[in-house]
C-alpha cells in the first residue's frame, strides 16, 4: 500500500514537471538546438534565386563600399534589362550622396516596376499608463520607419533581423503594423516578402500568405546553408563577364558578401554565419516551396508529453531493467520520429526535447526509486534475520540478496540444538521480576553468544529455553560439529554466569543441553502479516527430549551427531535411553569436550565465550534500569 502511494506520487511529480517545463518552455535554448538539429535539414536550393554579391573582388575594383555612386546600381539594372522577374536591393540607400548620380539611379527605377529596395524599421520601448493604473511595456514599437532616398518611387520592404537569444536567426516578422502619429495603421511588409509578391505579379501567380504563429512570427525552415545559392559578383556584371540572360525570369538579390560589411548571421542549419542576403533567399524560397514550420499548440502538445511522461514513468517502474531499458530507448527514438514525421508531413514543429528530456528523467528516477525499494527490502530481510541469525550469514544475505522472506519450508540436513536453564521455576518465583529478568537477560546473551559464534541461526526463545539450528536457512560447512561446539560452548559460559548469580542473589543457574541432526522441513511458518522461521520434524523433537533429559551442566548428544563428529570430541556413552514419544530408545552420549587435543584449548575455548561482547542484543523483556 505505501509502495503504491508512493508511485502514485511519483508519477503525479512526473507530470506536472513535463507539463510546466513545456509549458513555459523553461528550457527554450535547449529545446531550440535541438530543433535544429532535427529539423533543419537542407534541401536543394531554388535555381531561380540568384545572387549578384558586393563581394572583396568588387570593392577591390570599385574602392570601399558606400563611396560608390549610386549610378553603379543604375548601371546594373540597366544590364539585367527586362530578363529578371524581380530585382531586389539588400543594401540600404538613406540620405543622398551627389544629386545627379542619385537622380540616375532614382530615373532608372521609374522605368522599371520589378526592383525592390530596403528599407530598416526602428524600434524602441514604448510605456504606456492604461486607465487601470497599470503600465503597459512594449519592447517592439516601432518609433520611426528609414525609406530609401528614392521615395515612393518604388516598393520596399524592411530588411529588419530578430535574432534568438542565442543570437540565431530563426524567425521574422513578415508584415509589422506601424501607427502613425495621427493614429492610423500603416502596415509594412519584410523584404523578402515584397520581393516574393512582385515575382507573384511578374509571372502572374496567385501569392500565399505568411504562415505566422498568434504573434505574427514566421519560423523560418531554411533550404540552403551559406555560400549554397548561386552568387555571381557584382564587378562581374558590370564588366559584361556575365550574359544577363541567365538571369530570365529569376529572382535577383543585390547584397553584402563580404566579411568586412558587418552583414553576417549566426543560423540554425550551419555553424558558419550567413549572409544576410542569403537568408532572404531562403525566406523567398520558403514562399515558393510553401514550406513554414508552425509551432504546435504548446498548451495542447505539453497535456500529451505529461500523458506519456507519466504512462511510461509506470512502464519503467512496473519492469524489469532489462525491458525497461528497451522500451525507454524505443520511447527517446519515437520521440525524435514522430516529430520528423509531423515537421516533414505536416509542417508542424514540436517541442519534443522536452518529452526526451523527461523520459530520461522518469527512467532515472524509476532506476532509483527500484534501487532504493530493493536496498529497503535487502534492510528488511537482514532486520528480520538479524533476530536470529548470526551477523556472518546476515552479511552473506545482504551481499548475494538470495533469500526471500516468504511463507513456505524446505527439507534439510541440520543440527538441532536446544538448551533450558534447570530450575527456573522455584528460582523465579523466590526472587523480584526485574531479578528475573536480569538473569534471563544474561543467559540469553550467553546462549546468543555461543550460537551466533558458531554460525547457527537462533530459532526462537521459549521461555527460558533457547533453540538454535545449524545449516539453515543457508549451508554452513561441518554444521555438526558446529552444533555441539556451541552446546559446549554454552555449557562452559554458564560457570562464569552461576558464579554471578550466586554472588548477587545468592542463588545457582546451570544448563541442560540437548542436540540433535538428521532431516528437517524447516522455513517461514505462519501467515503473511505474521510467520516464523523454525524448523520442525522428528529430528527436532529428538533434540527437545535430549535436553529435557539432560542433567544440570550435562550437554546430551544423539548417536547421529556422535557419528559425524567422534574423531573431533570426547563423550562419554550412556547408552540406550528411552525419550518421551518415541516408541524406541535413543543411543545417547554425554559430551565431556571438543577438539580434544588439550585440556587447556578448551579453557581457552571458555574463556572466550564467557567474555565476548554479542554482536546483536538480544533482550527478552525490559531491563530494570530501562523500566526506570
Amino acid at each position: 500500500m505505501k509502495k503504491n502511494f508512493v508511485l502514485a506520487i511519483e508519477i503525479l511529480l512526473i507530470g506536472l514537471l513535463t507539463f510546466v517545463f513545456c509549458y513555459t518552455d523553461i528550457f527554450y535554448s535547449l529545446d531550440s538546438l535541438y530543433k535544429d538539429r532535427l529539423y533543419q535539414q537542407p534541401r536543394t536550393v531554388d535555381p531561380t534565386i540568384k545572387i549578384i554579391s558586393i563581394d572583396e573582388k568588387t570593392m577591390e575594383a570599385l574602392g570601399p563600399f558606400g563611396t560608390w555612386p549610386r549610378s553603379t546600381y543604375a548601371e546594373i539594372l540597366d544590364i539585367l534589362g527586362d530578363y529578371p522577374a524581380v530585382v531586389g536591393f539588400d543594401i540600404m540607400l538613406m540620405g543622398t550622396m551627389n544629386e545627379e548620380d542619385d537622380a540616375v539611379f532614382l530615373n532608372a527605377l521609374k522605368e522599371r516596376d520589378n526592383v525592390v529596395l530596403a528599407a530598416h524599421l526602428v524600434y524602441e520601448t514604448k510605456v504606456e499608463m492604461l486607465p487601470n493604473g497599470e503600465f503597459d511595456v512594449d519592447h517592439m514599437h516601432v518609433s520611426q520607419v528609414e525609406v530609401p532616398y528614392t521615395g515612393d518611387a518604388t516598393p520596399i520592404g524592411y530588411a529588419n533581423t530578430s535574432p534568438d537569444f542565442d543570437g540565431k536567426i530563426r524567425s521574422y516578422l513578415p508584415v509589422t503594423q506601424v501607427e502613425n502619429e495621427n493614429g492610423t495603421v500603416t502596415e509594412y511588409t519584410s523584404l523578402s516578402y515584397q520581393i516574393y509578391l512582385e515575382y507573384c505579379e511578374s509571372m502572374n501567380m496567385t501569392p500565399i500568405s505568411p504562415v505566422t504563429d498568434d504573434n505574427g512570427v514566421q519560423w523560418i525552415y531554411y533550404a540552403g546553408k551559406p555560400y549554397e545559392y548561386e552568387s555571381i559578383s557584382l564587378i562581374d556584371v558590370l564588366e559584361g563577364k556575365v550574359d544577363a540572360r541567365v538571369f530570365t525570369d529569376c529572382i535577383v538579390l543585390v547584397g553584402a558578401y563580404a566579411t568586412g560589411l558587418q552583414d553576417q548571421f549566426t543560423v540554425p542549419n550551419s555553424n558558419n554565419q550567413m549572409f544576410g542576403v542569403e537568408i532572404n533567399a531562403n525566406l523567398i524560397q520558403s514562399f515558393l516551396d510553401e514550406q513554414f514550420p508552425l509551432p504546435a499548440n504548446r498548451l495542447a502538445v505539453s497535456v500529451i508529453f505529461a500523458l506519456i511522461a507519466m504512462a511510461m514513468f509506470v512502464c519503467f517502474s512496473k519492469l524489469h531493467l532489462k525491458w525497461g531499458t528497451v522500451i525507454f530507448v524505443l520511447a527517446e527514438i519515437a520521440t525524435v520520429v514522430s516529430g520528423i514525421v509531423l515537421f516533414t508531413k505536416a509542417g508542424i514543429s514540436i517541442p519534443g526535447f522536452y518529452l526526451v528530456l523527461m523520459l530520461a528523467l522518469a527512467y532515472v528516477i524509476a532506476l532509483a526509486g527500484g534501487y532504493l525499494y530493493e536496498w529497503a527490502k535487502r534492510r528488511k530481510i537482514a532486520s528480520v534475520f538479524r533476530k536470529y541469525v548470526a551477523p556472518q550469514v546476515v552479511d552473506d544475505i545482504m551481499k548475494s540478496g538470495r533469500y526471500k522472506v516468504e511463507l513456505g519450508g524446505e527439507s534439510r540436513d541440520i543440527a538441532v540444538l536446544f538448551v533450558d536453564i534447570r530450575g527456573f521455576t522455584p528460582l523465579s518465583e523466590s526472587l523480584k521480576p526485574a531479578e528475573v529478568v536480569e538473569i534471563l537477560n544474561e543467559y540469553l546473551n550467553l546462549t546468543t553468544n555461543a550460537i551466533f559464534k558458531n554460525s547457527g541461526t537462533l530459532d526462537k526463545f521459549i521461555g527460558d529455553a533457547t533453540m538454535a539450528v545449524f545449516n539453515a536457512p543457508f549451508d554452513l560447512e561441518d554444521y555438526e560439529y558446529k552444533a555441539v561446539c556451541a552446546a559446549w560452548d554454552i555449557v562452559a559460559g554458564a560457570k562464569e554466569l552461576e558464579q554471578k548469580c550466586l554472588e548477587r542473589f545468592g542463588k545457582s543457574v546451570a544448563f541442560g543441553v540437548g542436540v540433535n541432526c538428521g532431516e528437517a522441513v524447516v522455513g517461514n511458518i505462519g501467515c503473511d502479516f505474521r510467520m516464523d522461521y523454525t524448523a520442525i520434524g522428528d529430528t527436532v523433537n529428538t533434540a527437545a527430549r535430549l535436553e529435557s533429559n539432560a542433567k544440570r551442566g550435562q550437554v546430551l548428544i544423539s548417536e547421529h551427531i556422535y557419528q559425524r563428529v567422534k574423531d573431533r570430541v570426547k563423550v562419554q556413552e550412556i547408552g540406550e535411553i528411552p525419550l518421551k514419544g518415541k516408541s524406541q530408545g535413543v543411543c545417547v552420549y554425554e559430551l565431556l569436550g571438543v577438539g580434544c587435543d588439550s585440556a587447556e584449548k578448551n579453557e581457552d575455548r571458555h574463556k572466550a565465550i564467557g567474555t565476548a561482547e554479542s554482536d546483536e542484543t538480544v533482550s527478552a523483556g525490559n531491563s530494570e534500569e530501562e523500566n526506570k
